[in-house]
């Protein structure tokens, strides 16, 4: 984790040098998974090796001369302590019932206009929930040669929020 940072800093540098002051951004995706809340060390050797890292970073942090950028869509989970060092916090909703129109119609095309407004209006879907449907819609239509109907269109909408439905792991 400190060969990172380490790393970041000499690019920093490089490029200040080189590149009329424009330096790199550090970007953690999915940071949740290093920068979660701390655990209690007594808990093991994994807990406290897990913490040692999350100390490191908190302190890299601290003496970062640079951009860092951490996305999650996890946000209560992680630390208070990395959340107070990060300057700026932006949260990203759902997209409204008119962007979300407007990522079904970019996607379907074929579907009428009255059938996306439905689901748009009626599916609090991410952009990347809609992505998965349409991967989905893909698939279908490779197997089957067909486009499939609005019931079909209806389920995959229902199905893809979890919790939405009961599901059984190992059952469909």
């Amino acid at each position: 984790m400190k060969k990172i940072f380490v790393d970041y800093k000499n690019l920093c540098k490089l490029c200040r040098d080189e590149k009329d002051g424009k330096i790199p951004i550090l970007l953690f995706n999915e940071a949740d998974g290093i920068l979660s809340k701390r655990k209690d060390s007594t808990m093991g050797s994994v807990s406290q090796v897990e913490n040692t890292i999350q100390n490191i970073i908190l302190e890299e942090m601290e003496k970062l001369e640079g951009i860092m950028i951490a996305t999650t869509n996890l946000a209560d989970n992680l630390d208070a302590a990395f959340e107070r060092r990060f300057l700026f916090k932006i949260k990203f909703e759902n997209p409204t019932v008119k962007a979300k129109a407007k990522i079904w119609k970019s996607k379907l095309n074929w579907l009428p206009e009255n059938e996306i407004e439905m689901f748009a209006r009626n599916y609090d879907l991410s952009g990347g929930q809609i992505d998965n449907i349409v991967r989905k819609v893909t698939m279908d239509e490779i197997l089957t040669g067909k486009r499939p109907e609005y019931e079909e269109l209806l389920k995959l909408c229902k199905k893809e929020k979890l919790g939405e439905t009961e599901r059984k792991i190992g059952f469909f």
